[in-house]
C-alpha cells in the first residue's frame, strides 16, 4: 500500500515547493477543475474537488 502525504487544507501550499505530480491535476484527487482567484497579487488554484489550494 502506498502512503499518500496528509495535506492541510486549510493551508496554501507554493508550487516552487511543491510542484504537481502530474502536471495540471491535483495532488490529492487527481481532479483537472480548479477556482482561481488573486490576492495581495498572487495566484492561487483551489481543486473544485477536494480545496487544495497552490500559489502559482
Amino acid at each position: 500500500m502506498t502512503e499518500q502525504p496528509e495535506y492541510d487544507f486549510d493551508k496554501v501550499y507554493d508550487y516552487k515547493d511543491f510542484p504537481d505530480k502530474a502536471s495540471g491535476r491535483c495532488d490529492n484527487c487527481g481532479k483537472a477543475h480548479f477556482k482561481s482567484s488573486v490576492k495581495n497579487y498572487v495566484f492561487i488554484r483551489e481543486c473544485s474537488n477536494c480545496g487544495l489550494k497552490k500559489s502559482i
